[in-house]
């Protein structure tokens, strides 16, 4: 498929960026796994995203991101598409080489299963040095070899990531491969607000996609033509119907959908960050989409008996899932 062919295929759609249920012990719950792809290959999406942030993708080993993806492709109706998170971890201990040699390694891992975009992350390795944006764009340059199309992934240094210049975007937009970019800001809205400014002036060739879990709405109105949310692993239907009530002139229903959406956000992506993928699975239990012995993650904190508690009150007021 061409990239112009994936880039059309996944506008104005929603790409969850899904969990794996995971044991007490770490190892992956398979059956819950299966359960969730049955469930999730019912809603209304054009793709999935693996191995990102939300999937763990750099802590599972390539045994267990073999096994997550061929569970995804065979459950997954084939005109569904998959992408795949790629990338290194920092242990301090790598080198820039190493770094992103890994990161490659990865993108051809998700080629050889069939993956049909990929979303490299953030090099956190190169953030604050002289050479910082020399080496973010060697870094995606590298995987761009590989061949398959790209999503670039901005993710805001107070969220964990490294910061892009517009210099340093101007150079990235110009890589065949590149077909969007997800902005995930947390909280600065000045920031998407620039980037939105300069693909709309410069680059109208990349697609927004916005990962604004808490700002979701907003940056829809701002440009975004689609979606890569942590969020969209749970209630997918519904942030999907908010975001056609905007593309579709429905105004009205925008807002009502935008007000649920902003509440569910609230309820699962807050302080401290690193727990929202276990909040996730603690409502995909709840809702009988996965077991509760499953609703783990091994490297988050954990979910206290107060947050269940606000969190049980919420979802059953929304409803069925």
């Amino acid at each position: 498929m061409k990239f112009k062919e994936i880039q059309g295929n996944i506008k104005n759609s929603i790409i969850p960026a899904v969990p794996v249920p995971f044991n007490t012990d770490g190892s992956i719950n398979y059956e819950s796994h299966q359960s969730y792809v049955k469930w999730m290959n019912q809603q209304p999406i054009k793709c999935v995203a693996l191995w990102a942030h939300t999937g763990r993708g750099l802590y599972l080993s390539e045994e267990q991101r073999e096994e997550v993806f061929n569970a995804w492709r065979n459950g997954l109706s084939d005109e569904k598409l998959i992408l795949c998170g790629v990338g290194a971890k920092n242990d301090g201990q790598i080198d820039d080489e190493g770094y992103i040699e890994k990161a490659v390694e990865m993108a051809v891992h998700a080629r050889k299963l069939g993956a049909d975009i990929i979303l490299p992350y953030a090099p956190t390795l190169f953030r604050g040095r002289p050479d910082q944006d020399e080496m973010i764009i060697k870094y995606h340059k590298r995987i761009a070899e590989v061949g398959l199309p790209m999503v670039l992934f901005f993710l805001y240094e107070a969220a964990g990531g490294i910061t892009y210049s517009k210099e340093v975007l101007r150079e990235l937009f110009k890589i065949e491969n590149v077909v969007g970019i997800k902005m995930a800001t947390l909280d600065s809205v000045m920031t998407y607000q620039d980037v939105s400014n300069l693909i709309m002036e410069e680059a109208p060739h990349v697609s927004l996609i916005t990962g604004e879990d808490r700002m979701f709405g907003y940056t829809i109105m701002r440009g975004a033509v689609g979606a890569l949310v942590g969020l969209g692993s749970i209630y997918t239907k519904l942030q999907n119907e908010m975001m056609n009530a905007y593309y579709n002139g429905n105004h009205k229903n925008f807002l009502e959908k935008s007000t649920i959406v902003d509440n569910l956000a609230e309820h699962t992506f807050y302080y401290p960050m690193e727990g929202y993928i276990q909040r996730v699975l603690y409502i995909l239990a709840k809702k009988g989409i996965i077991q509760m012995e499953a609703a783990n993650d091994p490297y988050g904190p954990l979910v206290t008996e107060e947050e269940k508690r606000r969190i049980d009150r919420f979802i059953e007021k929304l409803g069925d899932m």
